[in-house]
């Protein structure tokens, strides 16, 4: 009888194996759908303020434990008026949190580029989220407040 229920424990763990690979793969398909529509607005935004001629500036990264500001070498825009994100002037998307080091203090620090979100803070515990759309729209236009 043990075989029986080792056999019905068997086809119950592969069977949830298989849902398991089954959802991380929609789940990775949704995302990279996300990321993609992300791109094509920061590709968008990024043509339409050159011909606009909105100015890019040098961004700032912050320390991730509040530990200062480090220069970069990134030109781009604001998206958020914490200036917690960015879009270089590269249409790369920039968390603008890096490691502190005394040599990103001196040298400056090298956030990597991001796969864009379609709302940014989506989840975060301050419950401030924003489309990217709409805060594309308001660096487009010289303003990054966030909504109250």
């Amino acid at each position: 009888m043990s075989d029986g229920t080792s056999t019905s424990d068997a086809a119950w763990r592969e069977e949830r194996s298989r849902n398991a690979a089954h959802q991380a793969a929609e789940l990775e398909r949704r995302r990279s759908v996300e990321t993609a529509a992300a791109r094509e607005l920061i590709a968008e935004f990024v043509a339409r303020a050159e011909a606009a001629g909105v100015p890019t500036q040098r961004l700032v990264a912050r320390g991730y434990r509040g530990s200062g500001t480090y220069r970069t070498s990134i030109d781009g825009w604001y998206l958020r008026k914490n200036q917690s994100v960015g879009i270089g002037s590269d249409g790369q998307f920039y968390v603008l949190s890096v490691e502190g080091s005394l040599r990103a203090r001196l040298r400056g620090a090298t956030p990597p580029p991001s796969d864009p979100p379609l709302v940014l803070g989506q989840g975060a515990r301050d419950g401030e989220s924003i489309d990217l759309a709409e805060a594309l729209d308001r660096a487009l236009h010289g303003t990054t407040d966030d909504p109250a």
